[in-house]
């Protein structure tokens, strides 16, 4: 049973994980509308900007200088750029890592087996999981804090171990699937090249329908990480010309980051 857990999750990892790690964590929530910033801590609001250049932290409006005003402004216009589309991105990565799953498990057992609904539950939950981080209505958007270590399909370690969860309810599923497969072979040797020939043909299939989507997703990964590393200078740079941003590291990276 391991056996084809492990043939499975190797499947999906090879066609839509990467070895990039970014590194990039956000320690607060961000609330971002189409004139203002909030950051979130706990369903508090600990400071937002206004229109790019009035700063209020703790419910108390601080006065900047020309020079805090500018790079208020140079955060508050990155924060408007990047966030509604790394929103976007979060999106795209679990619907292909979803719609993944789905096609190595139809592969192996087919959509009428009575597994597959418990499988499409299961990949709903992901999805829901994903909409409470990544959340947007409208003009609003918000993201939830926590890491961004793996941008290449935005799954985290969380969901992964719900969509593993949802393979191990499935399991049986393919066991049985398998065993029809093999039941007219005469001998282990066609037995176990059926089942290769099975994986390979899945293999290829993804590879072909999905390789395309996986690099898209890792390019605008790869620009998103170097974004937020961006805007983590710019926010070091804030905090150390206004004190009272000093304790709210709001993004922090590996190699962007000082302390």
């Amino acid at each position: 049973m391991r056996f084809l857990w492990l043939i499975f999750l190797g499947l999906y990892v090879t066609s839509v994980k990467a070895d990039y790690k970014c590194n990039v964590e956000l320690n607060y929530g961000l609330v971002v509308t189409s004139d203002q910033i909030r950051i979130i801590d706990n369903s508090r609001t600990v400071y937002q900007i206004n229109n790019d250049d009035q700063l209020i932290v703790q419910g108390q409006w601080v006065t900047l200088t020309a020079k805090q005003q500018a790079e208020l402004k140079e955060l508050a216009d990155g924060v408007h750029h990047v966030v509604p589309k790394m929103i976007l991105l979060a999106s795209e990565g679990v619907e292909l890592a979803i719609e993944t799953v789905e096609h190595v498990y139809i592969g192996l057992v087919g959509e009428e087996h009575d597994s597959y609904k418990k499988l499409r539950s299961s990949l709903a939950r992901v999805q829901s999981r994903v909409k409470e981080k990544f959340i947007h209505a409208g003009s609003n958007f918000y993201m939830g804090p926590g890491t961004l270590e793996n941008v290449d399909d935005l799954v985290d370690r969380e969901l992964e171990a719900q969509i593993e969860e949802a393979m191990n309810t499935s399991l049986g599923g393919i066991l049985s699937a398998i065993g029809g497969l093999v039941s007219e072979s005469t001998s282990t040797e066609e037995k176990i090249a059926k089942l290769a020939e099975k994986i390979d043909n899945i293999g290829n299939s993804i590879d072909q329908k999905f390789s395309p989507k996986s690099q898209t997703l890792q390019q605008k990964a790869h620009w998103f990480c170097n974004e937020f590393k961006r805007l983590d200078r710019v926010e070091d740079r804030l905090r150390s010309d206004i004190p009272q941003l000093a304790k709210y590291d709001v993004v922090t990276s590996e190699q962007g980051h000082t302390h």
